[in-house]
């Protein structure tokens, strides 16, 4: 096999991954009495711990340096926190509000929230083929919320709420992490910011009962855990290794792509025509800036970013 076809396979798979464990958490939602914070905590907390296992076996002087050194713990903190934590409870209450695919597209708004904060931040004028993005990405989202109507709303308000604050502590995830980053292996930082993240929310598992689940259900607690972070994570960043981040950002697509495909076959979802439609424009806007515009003759000019007079 190819290094190629290897990275394909893993971004595929691990995109494919976190699709499923968004259709696992609707499913808990809709027919159990499962708790939203219970099961972030219960998910952070043991990821956490198995990526930390994983790190301090791979890389160990790495972990050491994060958890000795007080200027990486505070940039851990805020990454656990305002990152992990964040995205982690507002996704899972995007789904129990709306469903998996609507909650994973509109968490793609993401690349828009980025491009917005980086242009007031490094006080330059988005690049051409940013605006291309910014507005496709709006357009979908409007019709995605109001079926084109505008005294309409095809969500409720508790699900635009927590869609849109979705996108953007993933954006917050996204961003809050670069400096450690820049030193430090994805796996180490990641795992200790889920463990962090959980620690600050364990006395939900005590707050709330232990859920009344069947195998299944219990199953699929699994699936979210080891399935749907601990590996889906870990093949991510290992496909890294192979293709380029162009490429992973587009096969990240298939994320949203499984969720629709589980929540339509397997629990009973129903899409328009129109919400595929709008689906499709939002995560365009991952295809858009993934393609590197820099290097094909003739477009490079769309990349270009003009500072603020």
């Amino acid at each position: 096999m190819s290094r190629k076809m290897k990275g394909v396979l893993l971004a595929a798979g691990g995109a494919s991954l976190w699709g499923g464990s968004g259709a696992a958490a609707q499913y808990l939602f809709s027919r159990t009495d499962i708790n939203t914070n219970w099961l972030a905590a219960m998910r952070l907390l043991l990821a956490g711990a198995l990526l930390l296992l994983w790190s301090t076996y791979k890389a160990p002087h790495q972990v050491r340096a994060l958890a000795t050194n007080k200027k990486n713990i505070f940039y851990l903190v805020m990454f656990a926190v305002f990152g992990m934590l964040n995205s982690q409870i507002s996704y899972f209450l995007a789904v129990k509000y709306s469903n998996a695919p609507t909650a994973t597209v509109i968490q793609y708004l993401q690349p828009v929230i980025i491009i917005v904060w980086l242009a007031i931040a490094e006080r330059h004028w988005p690049s051409r083929l940013d605006n291309i993005s910014v507005v496709v990405a709006l357009i979908g989202t409007f019709y995605l919320v109001t079926g084109g109507h505008l005294n309409t709303l095809t969500l409720t308000p508790r699900a635009i709420l927590w869609g849109v604050w979705c996108a953007v502590a993933a954006a917050l995830y996204t961003l809050l992490p670069r400096p450690l980053l820049e030193h430090f292996d994805a796996l180490a930082v990641c795992g200790f910011a889920m463990l962090l993240a959980g620690v600050c929310i364990i006395p939900e598992l005590f707050i709330h009962p232990v859920p009344h689940l069947d195998l299944l259900g219990w199953l699929l607690i699994a699936y979210i855990i080891v399935g749907g972070t601990m590996f889906s994570y870990t093949m991510f960043l290992q496909s890294m290794r192979y293709i380029s981040p162009a490429v992973t950002g587009i096969l990240s697509a298939f994320e949203p792509l499984v969720a629709t495909l589980l929540a339509v076959t397997l629990l009973g979802t129903r899409l328009t025509v129109a919400a595929v439609f709008c689906s499709v424009l939002i995560l365009l806007t991952t295809v858009i800036q993934a393609i590197p515009m820099d290097r094909i003759p003739g477009l490079h000019h769309l990349t270009k970013k003009e500072p603020w007079n």
